[in-house]
């Protein structure tokens, strides 16, 4: 398979094109994308904080980064889903940060939907 690729539920996710000897792409279907908002809670502001004077892992905002991401993803697989798609090539994560006072931060995942040969 490819750089960071796998195979789950019989799809197919990987972030670069398969190299051909262990998955191929049949049939390119088109550009699919997934995201998710999350606010910054009160407490895990007020600890990250505490973090940044003592140093450390932010661990509250490092697990909610992570079920975004899960989040974004699932909505990216869906949607290639429901354009037939069995895998999805090219995955690649991006983050912002929103809000007047940055208390929102977006995680977007896309990719485009393949059908594997």
């Amino acid at each position: 398979m490819g750089w960071f690729s796998k195979k789950d539920d019989d799809f197919f996710l990987a972030t670069v094109q398969p190299d051909g000897q262990a998955a191929k792409v049949e049939r390119y279907l088109g550009l699919v994308n997934g995201e998710a908002i999350i606010g910054a809670n009160i407490f895990r502001d007020l600890f990250s904080s505490v973090r940044d004077v003592v140093g450390g892992r932010a661990g509250g905002y490092e697990r909610a980064l992570a079920g975004a991401r899960k989040a974004a993803l699932a909505d990216m697989v869906e949607a290639a889903r429901e354009m037939g798609a069995d895998g999805i090539v090219g995955v690649h994560f991006d983050y912002a940060v929103l809000g007047e006072t940055n208390g929102m931060m977006l995680v977007s995942a896309s990719g485009t939907a393949v059908k594997m040969g």
